[in-house]
């Protein structure tokens, strides 16, 4: 194809400059002819035939590169070097075989002049033009046939470099589907389209291995933590089931049998419901939010739980604040926050929620003065069924802090874990409107 193109660009090129130079030479010889012609008649004084055929006479016998003829009015040559010929005016070419005109005609331009006595000719040879038309078209027929090479041969370098990468990207698509997910493709520094799709390829493929080490690790948990509450309801049904158990007993064990089910039905509700929200299938019913209003009645909701526990729950809140997203999310996302602060802070701490507007964004910071979370493990309880050594008492599953920064991903919002001193500050940041 670029040999094609390389071809199509000569030829265009070759006939411009062929047509060009040969107008230009053409031009020059008709200048240097028509300008001879006004030599001979202002040599000739009074411009009659005689004085004319004396002028026309002495420049024959003077070599100039010029050639000349005049006739009488019956046609006869009476001056110059040229045979007589049939009296036309104006510009005349013959070619090298002189087109039925005496053989001194062949290869000549020149100019006719009609004259009230006869007829004078002069021209000029048209060998330098053709020698001129001879090295355009043999230096194009060179340059083509070079060029033809170098872009023959630079396409198969071109096509062989390409193959090679897009063999070499297939050839690590292959790894990558024999189910070796650390395996990425190579990026070079040309910086090109096939470096930027590896790019994107590669970000996606480290996207997969994540949610893959997340599908691994949640599977691994769900048995990891389901199978304590299994087992132990498993160990009170035998209680149970055996005959010399009172009935009493057996009514006990039935209903702590029924508060262990629930507890496992409510881990699965949490897993279906950070699933759900992961899949981002609930941003299409996004709607604008009055956030503070949100804020407020989450904090009242919880009010009666942290006076009953000695906490002192503060809000600073702006009079207006709007976000795009879904109240019911947003509520249980807060709450969760909420709650946790309450639950794993020591009595009579203090537990604020404060909201702000930085530029285009929003700001919800809930802060508590309780136990805190260790630096190197802050990233860690965002995982489902991570819990800290010192929460394994507490009631809970490990699923709080997972759904709430699913909610906010869902929400285009960085949820961020930082020291309170003492303490944690739990700050989510979301788009904000205007």
């Amino acid at each position: 194809m670029y040999a094609t193109l390389t071809c199509v660009s000569f030829g265009i090129l070759f006939v411009v400059v062929f047509l060009s130079t040969t107008r230009f030479m053409r031009h020059q010889i008709d200048d240097s002819v028509s300008s001879e012609i006004e030599e001979i008649l202002a040599a000739s004084g009074d411009r009659l035939f005689q004085g004319i055929c004396g002028a026309v006479d002495g420049l024959s016998k003077h070599p100039s590169g010029f050639l000349y003829l005049l006739e009488n009015t019956q046609g006869v040559a009476k001056a110059g070097n040229l045979p007589a010929i049939d009296p036309q005016q104006g510009i005349r070419e013959w070619g090298t075989t002189g087109h039925g005109a005496p053989a001194e005609y062949a290869g000549l331009r020149g100019r006719g002049l009609v004259l009230p006595a006869g007829f004078l000719f002069v021209g000029w040879r048209t060998h330098q033009l053709l020698e001129m038309q001879e090295m355009i078209i043999g230096s194009f027929a060179w340059g083509l046939a070079a060029s033809i090479g170098l872009a023959v041969a630079g396409g198969f370098i071109m096509s062989g470099r390409l193959m090679r990468r897009i063999e070499t990207v297939s050839t690590t698509s292959r790894t990558i589907v024999g189910d070796d997910l650390e395996q990425r493709l190579p990026v070079t520094r040309a910086d090109d389209e096939i470096d930027h799709l590896a790019v994107s390829i590669n970000a996606m493929l480290d996207r997969i291995a994540d949610l893959m080490r997340d599908l691994r690790q949640v599977t691994t948990d769900i048995a990891h933590d389901l199978r304590t509450p299994l087992t132990r309801l498993r160990q009170r049904l035998e209680l149970a089931k055996r005959a010399e158990a009172p009935a009493s007993a057996a009514a006990a064990t039935f209903e702590s049998a029924v508060v262990e089910i629930d507890s496992i039905l409510g881990i699965f509700s949490a897993l279906l419901r950070i699933a759900q929200i992961e899949s981002r299938s609930r941003s299409a019913g996004f709607k604008v939010i009055e956030l503070t209003a949100l804020l407020d009645t989450v904090a009242e909701l919880y009010r009666p739980m942290a006076e009953e526990k000695g906490h002192l729950l503060i809000e600073t809140l702006p009079s207006s604040l709007r976000v795009l997203g879904e109240s019911e999310l947003l509520m249980q996302l807060f709450a969760n926050l909420i709650e946790n602060a309450l639950r794993h802070s020591p009595r009579g701490s203090t537990v604020e929620i404060e909201a702000r507007q930085i530029h285009e964004r929003v700001n919800v910071s809930i802060t508590d003065n309780g136990r805190g979370i260790p630096a190197d493990q802050r990233m860690k309880v965002l995982q489902r069924f991570y819990r800290l050594e010192v929460s394994r008492t507490t009631a809970g599953n490990g699923l709080g802090l997972s759904l709430a920064n699913a909610i906010a991903k869902l929400h285009d919002a960085t949820l961020e874990l930082s020291d309170a001193a003492p303490g944690l500050c739990v700050t989510i940041e979301l788009p904000g409107i205007a």
